[in-house]
């Protein structure tokens, strides 16, 4: 079940968020799944699972992470420089992918708090949502603008993409230039999203995926539901999709 993976670089984006990319030979995986890292610790094995942001095709592997000082792993692997090792699942697991999605809907809508966007960002470095979707929605809420990983590679795929992508940030505790100044549901309620994407979110068009924090998706799933859209489920195909990410 475990291997060795050896840290081959790092990104430091604050002083508590952070990328690792490794190298580790896994089973091969879909955009939005997750792995899980582990170590002894105090003699006991800790063990948390990441989402893979790296594309599959990728040489090596990449995850998003926030060192959280009561946390019980997340100090150890911020520490982590480069050449040093930790252990990883031979093979990554989750639902929270593209093929899970039912065939239909022109937009994709995915909804991301903080280092949730990790498996959207993997989507993204793939041909499949560019393919499928006319448009594509991304909805990245943080704290601060110095939260924002990633930002200039987002940059980089909406002069790509055009106006196929749409990027709609959230930061709360700041100004930001372009950025909305409150949380997802509050933008959602107050149609502050849908005007800054210039698209509406409707059951026939659209489908969402929402990760992040528990309360996030929670609330943001009744605001959906209140449209008449409804969880996708294997038996019974909707239009929302969701990960809770702690």
């Amino acid at each position: 079940m475990w291997q060795e993976a050896k840290v081959i670089a790092r990104i430091d984006w604050n002083h508590q968020l952070f990328t690792l990319k490794l190298s580790a030979n896994i089973a091969p995986f879909i955009a939005g799944q997750f792995i899980k890292l582990s170590q002894h610790i105090d003699g006991k094995r800790i063990v948390r699972a990441y989402s893979l942001v790296n594309a599959p095709s990728d040489d090596y592997l990449e995850v998003l992470a926030v060192s959280v000082e009561e946390g019980q792993l997340s100090p150890n692997l911020q520490a982590l420089q480069v050449g040093d090792s930790i252990d990883i699942s031979t093979k990554a697991s989750g639902f929270m992918t593209l093929d899970e999605l039912p065939q239909q809907g022109r937009d994709l809508w995915l909804f991301a708090t903080g280092t949730a966007v990790g498996p959207f960002i993997s989507m993204m470095r793939t041909e499949q949502p560019w393919q499928r979707f006319e448009h594509l929605v991304l909805v990245y809420g943080v704290r601060l603008a110095a939260d924002l990983a990633y930002y200039q590679e987002l940059l980089a795929l909406k002069a790509q993409y055009g106006d196929q992508l749409k990027l709609v940030l959230s930061v709360t505790r700041e100004q930001f230039d372009g950025a909305m100044n409150c949380r997802i549901p509050t933008g959602m309620a107050a149609g502050e999203i849908e005007d800054k994407a210039g698209l509406t979110i409707s059951p026939e068009s659209s489908q969402v995926m929402i990760c992040g924090h528990p309360e996030m998706i929670k609330t943001l799933s009744a605001q959906l539901n209140e449209r008449g859209l409804v969880k996708n489920l294997r038996r019974a195909p909707g239009q929302i999709t969701v990960e809770k990410y702690w």
